[in-house]
């Protein structure tokens, strides 16, 4: 059972889970440029990549337009192809190193009177940074002061950089769901501190479901939505400090605490499972076993998240697009199975766990 989803843990840039959503549509005055940067970046020329956006800028698009209809397109089609076996790991991390550096180069509006000052930041042991860099960009394009602290900021430090600049806002961005306790733990310590908070990114539910779930006082779908939603007035003082349980009840029935302690020996027993019953297994290379123990760990988190926001379809979505990401790879949706059932074989005290699993295999054997 060897799964190989390849750093969906969010070490890789813009692909993982994301890539389970297709590209959007471009505006159509951009669509030429989406081409031209997607050859450049295919080809790994950052320079042509830079060519690109100034040329665009010289044809009169507006930096906004480039911004996320050129470079925010290309970096989509980046997680598309790498999902579809079409782009490779290195080649996907080479694309939005050039798509980072090519934001670089779009001007940034200077102003005497900014509309307020805002804190833009991903959650903790999120690496998914460029979605949070077009919002900051976006918002510094339309006369905002930003702070952009970048990658997997810790809280603690978070919250250090609002108590010395008191910022009107904090934008917190996550992409994968599995970091969506450590979400949040950030936004109800930001809103402790007395900063409003919204949230972006695919964690979060493609309509903001977990967002609202987890108390942040706002939500938009992407970086245009969010700078209108600050434009449009200040976001709510955030509601007095509370408890994570206040937020979500369920947690009572200590699920969640549970399987998330025991994570990484529910990795080792399924694994050394898998070893004892298929013979196949054994005859694997040390890559192959790693590897494998690294995609039980993914489902493993998944569940957990899950757990978290008593959300089946968190796992039972993650199931579905691995079960993509190894058909694009030859490797049948099955392959999922036998880790599934030995899973829930270790789970069987926790009924929560154990129908969640159950529809996750649902959801394979639909595929099959």
């Amino acid at each position: 059972m060897t799964l190989r989803t390849t750093d969906v843990d969010g070490r890789t840039g813009e692909h993982g889970v994301d890539a389970r959503r297709s590209a959007l549509p471009c505006d159509a005055q951009a669509a030429p440029w989406v081409d031209r940067l997607w050859s450049a970046v295919l080809a790994g020329d950052t320079y042509a990549a830079l060519d690109v956006v100034d040329d665009a800028l010289g044809a009169g698009l507006e930096p906004e337009t480039v911004l996320l209809d050129v470079i925010g397109a290309v970096q989509r089609r980046v997680g598309v192809e790498w999902a579809a076996n079409r782009l490779s790991v290195a080649g996907e991390h080479a694309a939005t190193a050039i798509n980072d550096r090519a934001i670089a180069v779009l001007p940034v509006r200077r102003t005497d009177a900014p509309h307020g000052r805002i804190v833009i930041a991903c959650v903790d042991q999120e690496w998914h940074a460029l979605p949070a860099r077009l919002v900051a960009e976006t918002l510094r394009l339309r006369g905002w002061q930003v702070d952009y602290l970048g990658a997997q900021v810790p809280t603690a430090h978070l919250i250090g950089h609002i108590h010395r600049t008191g910022p009107d806002a904090v934008c917190l961005s996550s992409s994968l769901a599995t970091r969506l306790p450590l979400a949040h733990s950030a936004i109800t310590a930001v809103q402790a501190a007395g900063a409003p908070v919204m949230t972006g990114g695919l964690a979060f539910g493609a309509d903001g479901r977990y967002a609202r779930l987890l108390g942040a006082d706002a939500w938009a779908p992407d970086a245009r939505a969010a700078a209108d939603r600050l434009a449009a007035g200040p976001l709510p003082r955030p509601s007095p400090a509370h408890q994570v349980i206040d937020d979500l009840p369920h947690l009572g029935d200590q699920e969640y605490t549970m399987v998330a302690r025991s994570s990484a020996r529910l990795v080792r027993d399924t694994f050394h499972a898998l070893q004892e019953r298929f013979a196949f297994v054994r005859d694997y290379t040390d890559e192959q076993r790693e590897r494998t123990a690294e995609d039980l760990a993914h489902i493993v988190d998944f569940l957990t998240a899950s757990l978290y926001v008593d959300a089946p379809e968190i796992f039972t979505e993650f199931i579905a697009w691995t079960a993509d990401v190894l058909a694009a790879r030859g490797v049948p949706a099955r392959a999922l199975v036998p880790g599934l059932d030995l899973l829930e074989e270790q789970l069987r005290d926790f009924p929560r766990a154990r129908d969640f699993i159950d529809a996750g295999r649902s959801t394979l054997t639909a595929r099959l």
